[in-house]
């Protein structure tokens, strides 16, 4: 039995439409500010967003403040732990924010480096480093605020947020 010629040709224009994509996984990102980073990822960082770099506290029994605050009726957080976790909400946020503008910036003037033609091993690994000890600096930020939320609460509000954000089975109680 013959296999349609439209058939034929469908596959092939489907696998080179698919091979083109293997081989060109940034098409379309060349005309980014910073290569590297897209307008969300920018925007995250100016905001201090999480984007998932408190995941290793979060899932592991280390509530946030922000998520937290928003559970605070059905955690049952005292007036005194709300003061505090706002406190320290504000003052995280602060900290994100300097540090991910900071780390933007660190990432535009890599990108400027390759843009100028001029990279040198010496200037690569400077501005490598800079964006990375940025990014760890990030990091440790919204992990150790996780870490510090952790202690104004009580073993049952941790239980109960974990129950709440849907790490943990519902108790049938």
């Amino acid at each position: 039995m013959r296999t349609p010629l439209l058939v034929v040709l469908g596959m092939l224009i489907a696998g080179a439409a698919n091979a083109q994509h293997h081989h060109a996984p940034y098409a379309g990102q060349h005309g980014r500010d910073i290569k590297a980073l897209s307008a969300e990822e920018v925007k995250q960082y100016m905001a201090g967003a999480g984007m998932g770099y408190a995941r290793a506290a979060e899932l592991n029994h280390f509530p946030g403040p922000m998520h937290a605050l928003d559970l605070a009726d059905p955690l049952n957080l005292s007036p005194e732990q709300r003061v505090a976790a706002e406190k320290l909400m504000a003052a995280h946020k602060a900290e994100a924010r300097s540090i991910g503008a900071k780390l933007v910036e660190a990432e535009r003037a890599l990108d400027a480096l390759f843009r100028s033609g001029k990279v040198t091993p010496d200037a690569l690994e400077l501005a490598v480093n800079r964006s990375a000890a940025l990014q760890g600096a990030y990091r440790l930020s919204h992990l150790e605020t996780h870490r510090r939320m952790r202690e104004l609460m009580t073993a049952e509000q941790v239980r109960r947020y974990d129950e709440l954000r849907g790490y943990a089975e519902r108790s049938t109680k």
